[in-house]
């Protein structure tokens, strides 16, 4: 009784403590410098990236290395929302979520009759075609790509608002407005994934992971759920695409369909933190910023520590950090389990004797 009762009150401080920094998070705009806010929108922007991976990779055991597609997409339709058709970038960024959803269907046509490595091939094969259509679209610059127009992040939708309300630039306002969205989309991103996962649904992703005859033989399609799966990652990631490259206000089909920057850094912050945890992708996207900050001006052994980092992680913590702080504390912040169900003798009501 004392060891659940410890387990229930480690629990509530750690959700007392989660509140206390979301809310801290939350406030960086108005207490925080400008360069604060930017870099906790880098962190933030990749860790939703890396909750879609995680839920592709840990839970639908679908190791895709071609999500800069859907980062790339999602960018190059808010540029065409914005500078051709004259929208507000912010319902381009919600248009190239959803062109990025579109697009993963036939993707998942295609790479869903693949598996393995060969999936993950395929997928990256997918990302790099649609590159190359990018580098034609011409009126977004071809393969030099194009600039926002100037002012455009100025005048976008709650920055006038922001700006008056803190007293600061109107460059200073969009980056709180595109920090505050980051921050709303990796809170729906983390909560979303934990009620799904808690959810039939959710096990039967796992199950279809862990066993997929066992999953069939049980009445579940894994097909299908794995089709949903994909479909949903994909208009998370390509939102947050379209978000990044708001702040960065340029966009070139090297620079949108990166896999250097929106698949292998990714694929590092979800291993390093715990692939098929939710708390993990956090570690894991703090740990990485945390060397970028470091190791940053050092050039190539940055990119050394962080193989050096990822390799160490791989023979020596199999689930990640957030696994080996599991296992040494028994603690678990965002648990995915369920209980079994109590033995028939306990649940069965005795039978009151005749008299």
């Amino acid at each position: 009784m004392s060891s659940s009762f410890s387990k229930g009150s480690a629990r509530s401080l750690g959700i007392a403590i989660a509140v206390v920094l979301v809310l801290g998070m939350i406030a960086v705009p108005v207490i925080g410098s400008r360069a604060l806010v930017q870099d906790l929108f880098s962190v933030l922007t990749l860790l939703v990236l890396a909750l879609n991976w995680n839920m592709l990779a840990g839970f639908a055991g679908l190791v895709s290395v071609g999500q800069q597609a859907f980062v790339g997409i999602g960018a190059y339709v808010m540029f065409a929302c914005t500078i051709l058709w004259g929208l507000d970038p912010l319902v381009g960024v919600l248009v190239g979520g959803v062109a990025a959803m579109l697009f993963s269907i036939p993707m998942a046509f295609f790479a869903f009759r693949l598996n393995g490595a060969y999936f993950a091939i395929g997928t990256w094969a997918v990302a790099d075609i649609a590159r190359l259509v990018a580098s034609q679209w011409t009126a977004l610059g071809g393969g030099t790509g194009t600039s926002l127009p100037k002012g455009t992040t100025k005048d976008m939708f709650g920055v006038p608002f922001v700006k008056d309300l803190l007293d600061v630039s109107s460059a200073a306002a969009a980056d709180a407005v595109t920090y505050w969205l980051a921050l709303a989309l990796a809170l729906a991103m983390l909560t979303i994934s934990y009620v799904f996962l808690r959810s039939k649904m959710g096990l039967g992703l796992q199950a279809v992971r862990d066993n997929l005859e066992a999953a069939r033989s049980v009445g579940i399609n894994p097909t299908r759920l794995k089709a949903l799966v994909f479909t949903l990652c994909a208009f998370g990631t390509g939102l947050t695409g379209a978000l990044i490259f708001i702040q960065i206000t340029r966009v070139t089909p090297q620079a949108a369909f990166a896999v250097i920057d929106w698949t292998a850094f990714v694929i590092f912050i979800v291993v390093i933190g715990g692939i098929g945890t939710l708390p993990g992708p956090i570690l894991g996207a703090l740990v990485f910023y945390a060397l970028e900050r470091l190791l940053a001006d050092y050039g190539t052994v940055y990119l050394i520590a962080l193989g050096l980092l990822g390799i160490a992680v791989m023979l020596f913590a199999r689930r990640g950090l957030w696994g080996l702080i599991t296992d040494r504390t028994g603690f678990d912040l965002l648990p995915l389990g369920h209980a079994p169900p109590a033995p028939l003798s306990e649940t069965r009501q005795p039978v009151p004797e005749r008299t």
